[in-house]
C-alpha cells in the first residue's frame, strides 16, 4: 500500500524526466468510492508537489462518477494543477490539444462511455486525444458487451491517441489504442513491476511514439517449475529464481511445481525454499501440482522394517491406488511426503 502512494511520484518524475506537462490518469486513481480521508489527501498533495505537471483525471469503475461522498471532497481540495474531468466533453487541456475524457457513471454502466466521441467536433488542425476507462473486449461475462470499448473507437472517433485505463498490465490495441497498466502491481497476473507510458505525437496525424517507463517498486514473478525425478530438485529450483542481493527484498515469487520428484528431491526442494524464502518480500511455493515418486530405497530411508516401513509401505500403496478418490490419494501421498520429511530432518 505504501508503495502505491510512491507511484505517484514516480509518475511525476517520470514525467519531468521525458519533458511531458500532462499526466493523464485512466480511472480507478482509487480503487474504492470511499478511500480513507489520508489516502485521498495524500494523493493530492503528491500530485501538487511540481506545479508544472498537470493532471487529468477521469473516474473508473472502482472509483467512479456515482462515488459523489468521494469526487466532491476532490473537487474541493484539489491544487491548482490537477484536473478532475467529471463530464463526457472536450477540453483544451494546451493550445491545439484536445482532451475528449469519458468518466464512468457507475461501477457497471452497461454502456459504451466512449460513444460520443464519433460526433464530437474539434478545431481543424488540434489534436484529439481519448481518455477511457474499461474492457476493449468481452470475455464471456453475463452483460452483452454493451459496454465494452470497440478496439477501433481511435480511428472511428478520429482520435490521434486513446489512452485506456482498466487492464492491469501495459497492453497495445492498435497503433494510437494502449492500456497503461497500474503503475505499481498488485497481483502475479500480470508480472514484472508496474509501468506508465510516456507518449509523444509529433504532429496531428502521426503514429505516436509510445515508451514504457519503470514506475513500480515491487517486481511480481509467477514461474513454473517442471521437474522429473532425475532432477536435482533443490538445484532446479535455485535455477529459476531471480538475481540475488538486494534486489530480491522488492520481488514477490510463487513458484508453481509440477512434474514427478521422488521423496528426497521433494525433500530437498522444500529445504531449499525455506532456504531461500527470507530473502524476498514475499515467496510461496505451490507444490499441488507435483506429484511424488517413492523407491523401496526411498522407504528404506524411512524403516528398513517394523511398523514404520509397514506404515509407509501403506501410504505408497494407498496414494497411487486408483480405487480411491483422488483426495484420499491426495492425503495418503502427503502423509507419506509428512513421514520421510520427519526422519530427514531427524538425519540431519
Amino acid at each position: 500500500m505504501e508503495a502505491r502512494h510512491a507511484a505517484l511520484g514516480s509518475i511525476a518524475a517520470a514525467a519531468r524526466d521525458h519533458q511531458a506537462g500532462h499526466v493523464l490518469i485512466a480511472g480507478d486513481l482509487f480503487d474504492t468510492e470511499t478511500p480513507s480521508d489520508r489516502v485521498r489527501q495524500q494523493a493530492l498533495a503528491a500530485m501538487a508537489a511540481d506545479g508544472g505537471i498537470r493532471w487529468w483525471i477521469i473516474p473508473g469503475n472502482h472509483d467512479s462518477l456515482a462515488a459523489e461522498a468521494l469526487w466532491e471532497p476532490v473537487r474541493v481540495q484539489s491544487p491548482d494543477n490537477v484536473h478532475l474531468c467529471l463530464d463526457a466533453a472536450p477540453i483544451e487541456i494546451a493550445p491545439g490539444i484536445m482532451l475528449l475524457p469519458s468518466p464512468v457513471p457507475s461501477r457497471f454502466p452497461g454502456r459504451d462511455a466512449t460513444e460520443w466521441m464519433r460526433d464530437c467536433e474539434s478545431p481543424e488542425g488540434s489534436l484529439r486525444i481519448g481518455l477511457a476507462h474499461g474492457g476493449t473486449v468481452t470475455f464471456g461475462s453475463e452483460d452483452d458487451g454493451a459496454e465494452t470499448i470497440p478496439p477501433d473507437r481511435a480511428t472511428t472517433a478520429g482520435l490521434d491517441y486513446l489512452a485506456i485505463g482498466d487492464w492491469h498490465g501495459a497492453r497495445k490495441i492498435g497503433e494510437r489504442t494502449f492500456y497503461s497498466g497500474s503503475p505499481e502491481r498488485d497481483r502475479f497476473k500480470h508480472p514484472g513491476r508496474g509501468v506508465c507510458l510516456a507518449v509523444t505525437i509529433p504532429a496531428p496525424g502521426a503514429e505516436p511514439e509510445v515508451t514504457e517507463i519503470g514506475t513500480g517498486r515491487f517486481n511480481w514473478q509467477d514461474l513454473p517449475l517442471r521437474l522429473t525425478p532425475e532432477q536435482n530438485a533443490g538445484d532446479a529450483l535455485a535455477a529459476v529464481l531471480p538475481e540475488g542481493g538486494t534486489a530480491r527484498r522488492d520481488t514477490l515469487v510463487r513458484i508453481r511445481a509440477s512434474g514427478w520428484a521422488r521423496l528426497p528431491q521433494r525433500m530437498a526442494l522444500v529445504r531449499t525454499a525455506g532456504d531461500v524464502a527470507p530473502e524476498f518480500g514475499y515467496f510461496d511455493l505451490v507444490d499441488a501440482e507435483l506429484a511424488t515418486e517413492a523407491s523401496p530405497d526411498d522407504l528404506d530411508d524411512i524403516a528398513r522394517g517394523g511398523a514404520l516401513r509397514e506404515a509407509a509401505k501403506a501410504l505408497l500403496d494407498e496414494s497411487g491406488d486408483a480405487t480411491k478418490s483422488a483426495g484420499d490419494r491426495s492425503v495418503a501421498a502427503a502423509a507419506l511426503r509428512r513421514l520421510y520429511g520427519y526422519l530427514a530432518e531427524d538425519a540431519r
